[in-house]
């Protein structure tokens, strides 16, 4: 499932979680099951995890020229949160 390849205009991903609250439990298996295959097609792409006590999940993506988006998380499925990887991965601002 996680065979994408990330493009040039992609610079870096941040998936920003909270590491105990039910928001969250979709994001942290996400990183469980997917992190690796990301991590296999795109080895020397960044994509920081960084974790946070009380906070909403969020999926940030940098881009050429400083460019940034971002997405909410909350509540969502592991299959959920690759769609939102695949749609920004494939934007272009």
């Amino acid at each position: 499932m996680a065979a994408i390849k990330f493009g040039s205009h992609l610079k870096e991903l941040r998936i920003l979680l909270c590491q105990t609250s039910k928001s969250s439990q979709g994001v942290r298996e996400f990183i469980e099951t997917q992190y690796v295959p990301l991590k296999l097609n795109n080895p020397k792409f960044p994509v920081l995890i960084r974790e946070c006590s009380s906070i909403e999940p969020r999926l940030y993506a940098r881009y050429e020229f400083g460019k940034e988006t971002s997405v909410d998380l909350t509540n969502l499925k592991p299959n959920e949160i690759m769609k939102k990887v695949e749609q920004l991965s494939s934007y272009k601002p």
